[in-house]
């Protein structure tokens, strides 16, 4: 049942796994409300609604044209390979597919990416499509790994929806940067000097830089999943498709937050309404930490960089990295080994520069 709260006609709404508020009234449609209770964008909305400024949008939803690339989407997100896939994962992809739909074919035209037919979509349209993110490089990526997903399907021989896949040999923008950045020392220590133990924010960050896991994974670490000094769990990335359960040894830095720390009765970390978070829902609790600390350019998973970093200057082999972060190959970590190797050969290449010159003895 949704609980209501003090302010009249406030319900909340966690049947999907995110938490969201509405404004609902007796005899009208229920309105989403923006933020949570008690920020001033909830209770700017809530007031437009009490007020009757704010409604409910009476829009059906389209249907669409058989053998468009829209009605070739709606089947695939039919299918199990879609629903096989994470909630997380589903939600991004269905999110691109439904921008791309929402495209012109040509700037200025009135016609539609969702109304091109599945056999007039072509590698050149494709790439149209990547091109148009070209500033934004792993958007226009992906678009053409959703737009092959959806393919793969329809071509199948079991499912025969299209005939060619026309993403198939449209290529990747080649990556520009390192992605998420890695924090660095001084930027740890001055989270901590921010967030100090025994705060919430410490024990977030806590949990993600010595475990080396996803917010995903995080959020739901409890102490029903500790035993005997280790914490176990299964990655919530591909659990449906291949997954992953890994068992690590809880840090004693680690230990030491949580002992200091109060938290709820399932999870480690709860909101303000003592429930567990969303991944949705942490990334931003955790990005305002992040800003409190002056620290607007740092983010969740730059801590599971670091964590791989930190075990790669130590020494730590890529499948010893691999054991802690989950990652099944090692494309992913051999980068930060890569990295601490260079470190240390160039510590001793330059210690070399200062040694005694024995060719001219």
């Amino acid at each position: 049942m949704p609980k209501k709260f003090s302010k009249k006609y406030v319900v909340e709404d966690n049947t999907d796994g995110v938490l969201r508020f509405y404004f609902r009234k007796r005899g009208q449609r229920k309105i989403r409300l923006p933020g949570v209770p008690g920020s001033d964008e909830f209770n700017q909305a809530y007031y437009d609604a009490l007020n009757g400024v704010l409604t409910a949008e009476r829009i059906g939803p389209k249907m669409s044209t058989a053998g468009t690339l829209r009605w070739l989407c709606e089947k695939y997100f039919q299918s199990s390979d879609y629903i096989g896939l994470d909630p997380r994962t589903r939600l991004v992809r269905k999110q691109i597919i439904e921008h791309i739909w929402a495209e012109p074919i040509k700037a200025g035209s009135s016609k539609i990416f969702e109304d091109v037919p599945v056999s007039a979509l072509t590698p050149k349209a494709v790439r149209v499509l990547r091109d148009r993110k070209a500033g934004l490089p792993e958007a226009g990526n992906g678009r053409v790994k959703a737009l092959r997903a959806v393919f793969s399907w329809a071509t199948s021989k079991d499912v025969e929806l299209a005939l060619t896949n026309p993403a198939r040999d449209v290529d990747y923008f080649k990556g520009t940067s390192d992605g998420f950045h890695t924090w660095t020392e001084g930027e740890l220590e001055k989270y901590e000097a921010r967030h100090p133990i025994g705060t919430k924010a410490r024990l977030a960050m806590a949990l993600m830089l010595y475990t080396g896991q996803r917010r995903s994974d995080i959020i739901l670490f409890g102490r029903q999943h500790v035993s005997n000094g280790q914490i176990k769990f299964t990655q919530q990335k591909n659990r449906r498709r291949k997954p992953i359960t890994l068992e690590l040894p809880i840090h004693p830095d680690l230990q030491k937050i949580l002992d200091a720390t109060t938290g709820g009765n399932l999870t480690f970390l709860v909101t303000e309404f003592d429930k567990p978070f969303t991944p949705n829902g942490f990334g931003g609790y955790f990005r305002r930490r992040c800003n409190e600390a002056g620290l607007p350019h740092c983010s969740a998973h730059g801590l599971r960089k670091v964590a791989a970093t930190r075990l790669a200057n130590h020494g730590a082999t890529e499948h010893q990295i691999m054991s802690v972060t989950g990652h099944t190959t090692s494309k992913e970590v051999a980068r930060y080994t890569k990295a601490a190797n260079q470190k240390k050969l160039a510590k001793s290449a330059m210690q070399l520069m200062t040694a005694p010159d024995d060719s001219q003895d």
